[in-house]
């Protein structure tokens, strides 16, 4: 496995390699890593330029601007090159392969649709260019029912029938038997997994797959790293963003990780998503239909497929020419998922903007919110949502409260507002996101 430098600075500031290596200094998070990673950007900075320098010099203008990433921090992090040698070193002789978000074969759905968001460093192994040949999100409970599991066998093998592949979760219940039901039809599917890549990719359940080429494994996560709650969050939002549509098996009521992963979805807007009708008690799936999942009925394939509405399916040439890879300062950059323009530059016919108010009509549905909580609900500056939200209230679209300030979205006057609208602004509200 031959690291570049910008690979290796990028995962000497962002990945673990072990307990001693991590005794002293904490690897950055996903949103330090966008925070330093932007500011490197405006700078015209690298992270390959952070290594073999002296950082004093370099990050002069980086003193006070976070106090949680000092410069002692980011030299402890830098100054562990030993650790990764011999990390890189196991994990090349278990076939482990790295991408960051600056290398070509890094997905490019994820960059597109989480932008700075999407994991700066991806652990796989197996066949690559899966990864950028989008397919069907499965997901669902790691304890659903036998009639469930059935079920989903058949959807996997269906989706492979089809020509796709399928994209979950590797996990045991739903995750599983939906990968496995496309592979046994000797079809594609992708795992992106949360924890322990080494295990999953020795075991014999994947072996015979991943040697033909049918499968590939990915983890943002340490390939030896154990299971941890917040980590097998984290990538549901990776398995919608690698697919091109997605169909909620079974998922419980407001807890867990199907629930919160759908439910995400549904407010981003990533992929049209699919819920399969019933439940038992306790489901959360006929609340996932509510709140706009689209019902599907087990054995309604030609519903699923056929469907008229479906996600965008970029190709890899957009973000990068085959074979080039894209210095930081294009393709390190932090995500705000819905600014892709200047706010001075907004109007109400604006696609973010009204993605914006479609987005927050959802969120917004049972009770106002207040500008901090809407804007973690986003991943947005609060700068951006006030702006927003000071339009909307303006439009009389957005309803503010008061004491303390909160708002929601104002169907009623919204709805009275885009009979106002000239025709090309309302008949543009209804794309895809």
């Amino acid at each position: 496995m031959q690291l570049d430098s910008q690979t290796q600075a990028i995962m000497l500031l962002t990945v673990t390699f072990g307990k001693a290596a991590q005794a002293d200094v904490k690897p950055l998070s996903g949103e330090e890593w966008n925070r330093f990673a932007g500011w490197l950007k405006d700078q015209k900075l690298e992270p390959s330029h952070l290594l073999g320098e002296t950082l004093t010099e370099l990050l002069a203008d980086w003193h006070g601007v976070d106090p949680h990433i000092t410069l002692p921090r980011l030299a402890g992090l830098l100054g562990r090159g030993g650790a990764m040698g011999l990390a890189v070193e196991k994990w090349q002789r278990a076939g482990v392969w790295v991408l960051t978000r600056s290398d070509p074969d890094y997905p490019v759905r994820l960059k597109q649709r989480l932008r700075g968001q999407s994991p700066p460093v991806l652990f796989g192994c197996g066949s690559r260019r899966l990864l950028n040949q989008g397919g069907v999100a499965v997901v669902g409970s790691r304890h659903a029912s036998e009639p469930d599991l059935d079920t989903t066998s058949q959807l996997g093998a269906e989706i492979a029938g089809r020509g796709h592949s399928v994209v979950s979760g590797g996990a045991r219940g739903v995750d599983q038997c939906a990968m496995l039901g496309a592979l046994e039809r000797e079809g594609t599917a992708v795992g992106v997994l949360a924890d322990n890549l080494l295990r999953a990719m020795t075991s014999a359940m994947y072996r015979k797959h991943l040697a033909s080429g049918n499968l590939v494994l990915v983890s943002p996560c340490n390939p030896e790293a154990g299971f941890h709650v917040g980590n097998a969050m984290g990538r549901n939002r990776y398995i919608y963003c690698l697919a091109d549509r997605a169909v909620v098996i079974s998922s419980s009521l407001d807890k867990g990780g199907t629930w919160q992963g759908a439910t995400q979805a549904l407010l981003a807007g990533w992929v049209p998503l699919w819920v399969m009708a019933g439940g038992t008690a306790g489901s959360g799936n006929p609340e996932l239909i509510r709140r706009g999942g689209q019902s599907w009925e087990p054995g309604d394939f030609a519903g699923l497929f056929d469907s008229q509405e479906s996600a965008s399916t970029p190709s890899p040439d957009t973000a990068h020419e085959r074979g080039h890879t894209l210095p930081a300062t294009h393709a390190e950059q932090p995500a705000e998922d819905l600014r892709a323009a200047p706010a001075a530059s907004r109007h109400p016919g604006d696609e973010f903007y009204e993605l914006f108010l479609r987005r927050l009509e959802v969120l917004t549905s049972e009770e106002a919110l207040s500008t901090e909580v809407i804007s973690k609900q986003f991943n947005l500056k609060q700068t951006q949502v006030e702006t927003w939200l000071k339009q909307g209230v303006g439009e009389k679209r957005i309803r503010k409260l008061s004491r303390p300030a909160r708002y929601r979205y104002d169907k009623q006057q919204a709805g009275q507002q885009q009979l106002n609208l000239p025709v090309a602004v309302s008949s543009g509200l209804v794309g895809q996101c």
